[in-house]
């Protein structure tokens, strides 16, 4: 491993930390920098939609999560860096989203812990900032969380039927 990957492997860390910041603390314009503007975001693995376009995909996700209290986090990077001067990772995460009122989507339900892996391509744009092209988030387990205290297990949206 020479300087230039060292270097490189902490400008993706800082660039997926940046990613976790600026989406818990609802900085909007810092979250959209994380991203090339031609993203494709896949949530559809675990149980979401692909959305194309940074500025869409942007809205989209202030739309689900501007009123919950989350907390994304990422740790053990799998990174590969690819002949054209890109990289995929994967990152082992976990989130905690406690929804807002708005957004509770059946009788009960305050929120979610999940588990599982971002998928993640990364580009080196004009500017020297490692930014992410295309995101899959995959879940292996979540437990959706209701008034009471009360735990469940969430339905697994990959697992095969």
């Amino acid at each position: 491993m020479d300087i230039t990957e060292i270097e490189a492997r902490i400008a993706i860390g800082e660039t997926k930390a940046r990613y976790c910041l600026t989406l818990d603390t609802k900085d909007w314009a810092g979250y959209a920098d994380c991203f090339t503007e031609d993203l494709e975001m896949d949530t559809r693995p675990s149980g979401g939609i692909l959305t194309v376009g940074r500025d869409e995909t942007v809205a989209i996700v202030r739309r689900s999560v501007e009123t919950a209290a989350t907390c994304h986090h990422v740790h053990s990077p799998i990174m590969t860096f690819n002949m054209d001067g890109s990289a995929d990772v994967i990152w082992a995460m976990q989130d905690r989203v406690v929804w807002g009122p708005d957004r509770r989507f059946e009788p009960g339900l305050t929120g979610h812990t999940g588990f599982g892996h971002y998928h993640e391509h990364y580009r080196k744009c004009a500017d020297g900032r490692w930014r992410i092209a295309r995101q899959k988030l995959t879940r292996l387990y979540s437990d959706n969380h209701y008034e009471g205290g009360i735990t469940k297990p969430a339905p697994n949206p990959a697992a095969p039927a």
